[in-house]
């Protein structure tokens, strides 16, 4: 039973809000869809600022963690699951509304693929591999851009505002998949000596 307890500790009842919080994000960010109006779109700023209380929640669950020494192990699980579930969902909603490019959930999917199936050869031998600040960098960039170009969505077509920050906000997303690619690399690099090892 004390097991059981001590897995919803604040940090994880966080991380699982924010699991919970995606799908209705998806929700209501497809109710509201892209505005292409004239205006600013009040509705459209909900669903950025729904996306930024999602993405500031993981700020928030590690240093729960952190400050009430508290780190478990299904945190360790679900917590960059909850992160990469933000941001492949969020991606595909731009997607489909030609905010972004394809390209960009080829590289964020296919890292993902390549670094889960590292990560279950390593293990199978015994082996962890500490995560590195490029992943920290990655995602927050990741994260940024994402909310940025949401923002971008909501502001009036032709203003002087949105397009400056459009491009700005296209170029950190480039930036951060630049980050994805190199610490893909960088968790390869790192497990490549466990690949080549006969058991």
């Amino acid at each position: 039973m004390s097991a059981q307890k001590s897995i919803w500790t604040p940090a994880n009842v966080v991380t699982c809000a924010r699991v919970a919080l995606v799908p209705l994000w998806l929700l209501v960010a497809e109710l509201v869809g892209v505005p292409s109006g004239e205006t600013l779109s009040w509705s459209a700023i909900g669903v950025f600022a729904f996306f930024l209380l999602i993405s500031l929640t993981d700020k928030l669950d590690g240093y729960l963690a952190r400050s009430r020494n508290e780190t478990t192990t299904f945190g360790k699980f679900l917590d960059p699951i909850a992160d990469k579930l933000a941001v492949v969902v969020s991606l595909c909603f731009l997607l489909e509304h030609g905010v972004v490019g394809s390209w960009v959930l080829l590289v964020v999917i296919s890292r993902e693929f390549l670094v889960s199936g590292l990560r279950m050869v390593v293990a199978s031998k015994g082996v962890v591999i500490a995560a590195s600040n490029l992943g920290k960098w990655k995602t927050a960039t990741t994260m940024t851009s994402i909310c940025g170009l949401l923002f971008v969505c909501a502001l009036p077509g032709e203003s002087c505002v949105a397009l400056p920050l459009a491009l700005a906000f296209r170029l950190l997303l480039v930036v951060a998949m630049a980050l994805t690619v190199w610490s893909g690399i960088d968790y390869f690099a790192k497990s490549w000596k466990y690949l080549v090892e006969e058991d």
